[in-house]
């Protein structure tokens, strides 16, 4: 294997970086330039520009000009409301499963473009590093990039041939580069803001191991959004001021925008920033802005992100004071509010000596290490976000994998037919936290065909989920008696909504207790209604075999299961079922001293062998 680099796919800035002989190094561009801006810009005939000058705006119009794109990566037109939109000056075109944008007579994908940013930095590590072709890269994504989103960002890597070894958790990558400077163990919280979006993750670092004890985060919260809420203010300033409504002019957003972006980033380190922008027919804007008034303005989305910080830590079943180092990741964690917020969240001054832009590519350069056979002293144990599971009948959530649970991982269970000779079986494949499958997301949908036919309860299907090293999962189904198996690559085409994994998770809490009521009475109605044709049956049988008074018992306690069935509680029903499998016993053992007859009798072994089995199955 060559050399192989690690690649932080920002949503502002991307970075490409090694391991050197010296450690972990960022590569920087022939100017000595270390971020790369992930904008890309169509110039003069349509041609790509990557970078620096295509962020600056001035080599393509602004409706050519395209930024922010891994927010829209493995996403739908339908995940983003109208006002998600509002300030981004280029058009999005698409539909609910995917995100198109237009130019001239062409349109690019997400994928598309964000291969032409990673296209730049492998480039740029041929050069730096004297290689003719790098094949191999490790890519880093947000904790909470679905399957869809890691997906979509490892196709962007093929897509300009590059093998992606690995697509890690951002987080996780800031913890591998942080545990370099690091021998202490104990239990540590990464805390990163970025441009697009935020991800808190809880790690216990102990003799070279990292392991992912919790996650959590916001899909849907950065830098960007502070930059849409200077951008609507000094928009509604130039209106007030000067007459001018700039929110229909496509160019005038972008500049409104990068003004915005500056200003921000100043007030970083000063109090006051003065802003001034050209204007049509000789007016000039100009204004002062402070950062008292910014910090206001933002305060909301710093409190946003404390909630998954309380969630993540109760998960990975840990207090505040058992945190030893809050380490800053994303250039957002500049803002010095950001700072304070966490450090009055967590009690102790966050550790922010690391470069927060480099820490995630450095960490995504060990990695490539790692699996590239160099580093061997580090290991690193990676958690998924959100449980996966499969509806069963009645509409219910089964788990097979719980969520924060280590990757690689694996988990296995079986089910059965509900339906005498039935011959196939639909899978539905669920990620979320809900008892009912209704209130959980849906990933994918497949058919198991051509089982043979069986009576309800005989075939055995064994549901397979393996989710790989990068948290894409592969599902099979397999019909044990028969041997027939489907099998399937979980890549939905669409993403989630805004905040929705976050959503999830507290609406679990929340609905928890009404979620496991609800279950339970489902259970329950499942289970009478596989007992009522059973029951039925039975009566039928034996209504000419034996005296009425040994019927009656099973006849009454079936009108009892049927009379409780449409309550709510559902003990009254288990109860009711239990009282009628009491009063069938002695019916049951007749069927089935008869079918052990039948087989002495020597009758075909599969024909006998299935009627005790339906025999010795009441329900």
């Amino acid at each position: 294997m060559g050399k192989v680099i690690g690649i932080d796919l920002g949503t502002t800035n991307s970075l490409v970086a090694w391991m050197s002989p010296q450690g972990p190094q960022i590569i920087p561009d022939e100017t000595g330039q270390a971020l790369l801006p992930s904008c890309v810009a169509f110039g003069e005939n349509n041609k790509p520009l990557v970078g620096r000058e295509a962020r600056l705006g001035k080599v393509a119009p602004a409706d050519r000009t395209f930024f922010s794109i891994k927010r829209f990566m493995g996403r739908g037109l339908g995940d983003f409301s109208p006002e998600d939109r509002r300030y981004l000056p280029y058009p999005v075109l698409g539909d609910d499963r995917s995100v198109l944008f237009p130019v001239a007579d062409k349109n690019y994908t997400p994928i598309q473009l964000s291969a032409m940013i990673l296209a730049t930095l492998k480039r740029r590590a041929e050069r730096y590093l004297g290689e003719f072709i790098i094949r191999d890269a490790v890519i880093t994504v947000p904790a909470y990039f679905n399957e869809a989103q890691r997906q979509a960002t490892k196709d962007a890597g093929e897509l300009i041939g590059l093998d992606v070894l690995r697509i890690l958790n951002e987080p996780t990558a800031a913890a591998l580069a942080y545990g370099l400077d690091r021998v202490n163990a104990g239990q540590i919280v990464v805390y990163d803001l970025g441009g697009g979006t935020f991800d808190v993750s809880v790690l216990r670092l102990e003799e070279g191991i990292f392991q992912v004890l919790a996650t959590c985060g916001d899909n849907q919260l950065g830098g960007d959004n502070f930059d849409d809420l200077l951008t609507a203010y000094l928009l509604n300033q130039i209106q007030a001021q000067c007459g001018i409504d700039l929110s229909a002019d496509r160019e005038g957003i972008s500049q409104v925008r990068q003004i915005a972006e500056e200003a921000k980033k100043e007030l970083s380190f000063k109090d006051r920033v003065r802003v001034w922008l050209d204007l049509p027919e000789g007016q000039v804007f100009e204004y002062y802005l402070q950062r008292s008034f910014f910090e206001a303005l933002i305060t909301p989305l710093i409190a946003r992100t404390l909630g998954p910080c309380a969630q993540a830590l109760k998960d990975a079943g840990l207090g505040i004071a058992d945190i030893q180092e809050i380490v800053l990741v994303g250039g957002s964690t500049r803002i010095p509010l950001v700072k304070q917020q966490v450090e009055a969240f967590f009690g102790r001054k966050p550790h922010d000596q690391l470069n927060p832009d480099e820490v995630v590519a450095l960490g995504a350069a060990v990695q490539a290490d790692v699996l590239a056979g160099g580093t061997t002293d580090v290991l690193l144990m990676d958690v998924i976000p959100l449980s996966l599971g499969i509806e069963t009948l009645g509409g219910v959530m089964e788990r097979l994998i719980e969520r924060n649970s280590p990757i690689p991982c694996q988990a296995k269970q079986t089910f059965t037919t509900g339906v005498d000779g039935q011959t196939g079986i639909e899978i539905h494949v669920l990620q979320g936290e809900r008892e009912l499958a209704q209130d959980n997301r849906s990933l994918k949908h497949f058919t198991l065909k051509g089982i043979p036919p069986m009576p309800a309860g005989l075939p055995k299907v064994e549901i397979t989920f393996l989710i790989d090293a990068n948290g894409l999962l592969n599902v099979t189904a397999r019909e044990t008696r028969s041997g027939l198996e489907t099998k399937v690559e979980v890549r939905p085409s669409y993403g989630l909504e805004d905040s929705q994994i976050v959503q999830m998770i507290s609406d679990a809490f929340e609905h928890g207790a009404d979620d496991l009521k609800n279950r339970q009475l489902i259970e329950a109605r499942v289970e009478a209604d596989r007992c009522f044709p059973k029951a039925e049956d039975l009566i039928q049988e034996f209504r000419t075999l034996v005296p009425p008074e040994r019927l009656a018992p099973v006849e009454e306690a079936l009108g009892r299961l049927r009379a409780i069935y449409t309550q709510s509680d559902h003990t009254q029903i288990l109860q009711a079922l239990a009282d009628l499998e009491a009063a069938a016993l002695p019916l049951v053992e007749q069927r089935m001293n008869q079918s052990v007859q039948q087989v002495l009798q020597q009758q075909s072994l599969d024909e006998a062998l299935a009627k005790v089995e339906q025999a010795r199955r009441f329900s």
